[in-house]
């Protein structure tokens, strides 16, 4: 007799029917092989003492500090682990129980959903001459061969922006920045590039938006998250997916000593208000892409905690969208130069991967695809 310890498996299913585990067992059991580990925050002391044998009772855990069975104070914080068959047992379970856990109950049902996305890469075109890194930054037909070659390398995606959202970058006006992409439309219309793969508008300004997405571009990567509504519009009116990213101020002010309390639940409350705004006016959850924004109002420890628990943002039911490319953060880590931070940007975005992420939005386009390809097979 031998056993062997499996490791961290990507795919249940697929490992159950290798084993010749059939039809809806391998739906089950599969569910019963995924751990979760939430943190619940300020809740009633008589609900975690009704929730705690509850969650014993299906064998999963809740670690909670030990005045609660005295109801020593009115609230407390706890640690609940459970994989997701138990989450869609105790989702159903709390419905009937008071003391707020109704509503807790249909928070966890939003975790229990099996949604996935393929990966993408989304290559990175800037339309002017001040982004931080300056292998990015392209004019005109210039543009176009870094598209053409973005293509050939494996680019799903590529988001082409006309002004820089770097830490105080200089403001520009709205006529400067259509003047920036407006050749390079013209050139993804004429010669319908926009058949071989999609094209992504980086900005916030409804007129430069409409004119991208009049010349073929199907995706909005809206950096201020649609604070202005008209991007919601726009992106119902052509049919297109609106990437809301989160920040903290603006480019100009975003870096001006940043604070959370908890940047991840913090965020999440954003993509929730956001979301609902969306729906409300009539955009569907599935042309909704979600970006925490790393590096927006960030510090390092943010942007660490944010790429830890992406897992958190799954329950939007949205693809995830990530962004780190050579980074700031990849310098506080291990001090390198802009030009030598690849290996440090495909580090982050791999593990972005593992954590649910499945957008990559990168300037090193081939060396992303490589790297994934080989992080998918092993």
């Amino acid at each position: 007799m031998n056993i062997y310890h499996l490791g961290n498996i990507k795919n249940n299913k697929a490992i159950l029917q290798k084993l010749g585990v059939q039809g809806g067992g391998v739906s089950i059991i599969s569910k019963k092989m995924d751990l979760h580990i939430f943190q619940l925050k300020n809740i009633k002391t008589p609900a975690l003492n009704i929730l705690k044998q509850d969650v014993l009772s299906i064998g999963g855990e809740l670690a909670v500090p030990s005045g609660v069975i005295t109801c020593a104070k009115d609230r407390y914080d706890a640690l609940l682990i459970v994989n997701s068959k138990q989450i869609e047992i105790l989702s159903k379970k709390e419905l009937a129980q008071p003391f707020g856990l109704k509503k807790l109950a249909k928070e966890l049902a939003n975790y229990s959903k099996d949604i996935s996305y393929p990966t993408k890469i989304m290559g990175i075109i800037n339309a002017n001459e001040d982004s931080f890194y300056s292998e990015s930054r392209f004019i005109a037909q210039n543009a176009i061969d870094k598209c053409k070659e973005m293509i050939k390398d494996g680019a799903n995606i590529i988001d082409i922006g006309g002004v820089s959202t770097k830490p105080n970058a200089d403001i520009v006006s709205i006529d400067e920045e259509l003047k920036r992409i407006k050749p390079i439309c013209d050139i993804i219309k004429s010669q319908k590039l926009y058949e071989k793969t999609i094209f992504s508008i980086d900005s916030f300004n409804p007129k430069v938006i409409e004119y991208a997405l009049k010349s073929g571009f199907k995706i909005i990567n809206d950096i201020m998250g649609a604070k202005d509504k008209r991007v919601i519009e726009l992106a119902i009116k052509y049919g297109a997916k609106l990437s809301i990213m989160h920040i903290q101020g603006t480019p100009q002010t975003m870096q001006d000593n940043p604070y959370y309390d908890d940047v991840v639940v913090e965020v999440s409350q954003y993509f929730k208000d956001k979301i609902s705004i969306c729906e409300d006016m009539g955009l569907s959850i599935d042309d909704i892409i979600i970006d925490v924004g790393i590096g927006f109002g960030k510090r390092l420890e943010d942007n660490i905690a944010l790429i830890q628990n992406l897992k958190e943002f799954k329950k939007f039911g949205c693809e995830i969208l990530i962004g780190a490319s050579r980074k700031s953060m990849i310098d506080k880590i291990t001090p390198t130069k802009v030009e030598d931070r690849l290996s440090g940007t495909l580090a982050i975005h791999l593990k972005a991967l593992d954590n649910g992420a499945n957008i990559i939005r990168c300037h090193d386009v081939l060396e992303h695809y490589r790297a994934i390809k080989i992080y998918q097979e092993v």
